[in-house]
């Protein structure tokens, strides 16, 4: 008898180990990279230098938490409370509107006040809209062709979402959700004379917002003239600063009362000033590697509900990173957003760790993955 020929495995084409354990590795040298270089740019607050590192240090803990707690969760079983999870939502994100439950800070209200912690709840409802999105493609993907089932329907989901983020006002963050909710009715399938049009619409609409905003249409008009905001002027002297070298740890003089939220959205400019050209690549270079593992990985998903849950959970980490690292930059308008497992803030961490938390739980799960519990009623077509 001939050797019978072994069927390859095609995730470890390009990686002798699991591709979530590259994922991890990079989320936690990027973190590692956080607390360091936050340490140094909040040297001059007033609350001292050591205020945010021990936030940020308590965020990480939690995140890592929910990470673990999460990567043990029966996805097929939270999966049958998906429109619950829709639901509270669409009610946290109402809740933020209302003057005297949400909180408003810099004239946006995003927050909710859970006793001394404020939650961001634009953050979550990014992955909620994922988790449903998912949910109900995959049930209608044999139908994903019709205009109501396989447009209208998801559309609204997309829509009603990051319509309500758009309100609070945090433009940003509602394109960003349109942007992964629309790669996700495309992959799911949905047909391109009915994309197409929705992105020209999506961008009209967001166009007209900026226009009626004055502050949003002031960084615009700054974006596209030669006079550059003050933010970005900064953050870019910054950089020359530090050239390919950079100043040293600590050693960095644009942080000192000069470069404003050099903890949030421009702390790349911070590490660009104090640790040079190698390690601004080096951060390029993991937020790269985690995208390309995240495809690797993508490669094993067994049925088109997880498919897109891993998508949509690799979009939210690499594409928030493009917006930040483009803003820091100058390649993209001025718009506050944060760096994933770098800027401090703890909606953003355990954002983070619930995103991490799937994918290893996919990574777990998935050589062994069935088409779920015999009480759920559901018909999937195994991709």
């Amino acid at each position: 008898m001939g050797r019978r020929a072994v069927k390859s495995d095609p995730a470890r084409g390009w990686f002798s180990i699991n591709p979530a354990t590259v994922i991890i590795v990079c989320a936690l040298g990027l973190t590692f990279l956080g607390l360091t270089i936050l340490f140094s740019a909040s040297a001059s607050f007033k609350q001292g230098p050591y205020f945010y590192l021990n936030k940020q240090l308590v965020g990480v803990a939690a995140a890592a938490f929910v990470c673990f707690v999460v990567s043990r969760i029966d996805l097929d079983y939270l999966r049958e409370h998906a429109w619950w999870i829709g639901a509270i939502v669409v009610v946290a994100l109402m809740l933020v509107l209302i003057p005297q439950i949400g909180i408003s800070v810099k004239g946006s209200r995003r927050w909710l006040g859970l006793g001394p912690v404020r939650v961001q709840v634009s953050e979550f409802a990014k992955l909620g809209l994922v988790f449903c999105l998912a949910h109900y493609l995959a049930l209608s993907q044999t139908r994903i062709g019709e205009f109501k089932r396989g447009y209208v329907y998801p559309l609204a989901m997309i829509g009603g979402v990051a319509g309500l983020i758009m309100l609070e006002p945090d433009f940003g963050t509602a394109a960003l959700t349109m942007a992964v909710g629309l790669v996700l009715l495309f992959l799911a399938g949905a047909k391109w004379r009915y994309v197409l049009p929705t992105v020209a619409a999506a961008a009209g609409v967001f166009t007209l917002a900026v226009m009626n905003n004055p502050n949003r249409l002031r960084r615009m008009t700054e974006f596209l003239s030669e006079e550059k905001s003050y933010h970005l002027r900064q953050g870019l002297a910054a950089f020359a600063a530090g050239g390919i070298e950079g100043a040293g740890l600590g050693q960095g003089r644009q942080q000192l009362n000069y470069l404003p939220e050099a903890h949030t959205d421009f702390i790349f400019s911070v590490v660009g000033e104090e640790l040079g050209l190698p390690f601004t690549l080096g951060v390029v270079l993991l937020f790269l590697i985690i995208f390309v593992a995240g495809l690797v990985h993508l490669r094993r998903a067994p049925n088109l509900f997880q498919y897109l849950l891993v998508t949509g959970c690799l979009l939210l980490i690499c594409l928030q990173a493009i917006v930040n690292l483009g803003v820091v930059t100058g390649v993209l308008p001025t718009k506050g957003m944060s760096l994933p497992f770098i800027s401090a803030g703890l909606s953003n961490l355990l954002l983070m760790g619930f995103l991490l938390g799937i994918i290893l739980n996919t990574q777990r799960t998935w050589g062994r993955a069935t088409l779920g519990r015999k009480r759920r009623a559901m018909e999937e077509v195994l991709a």
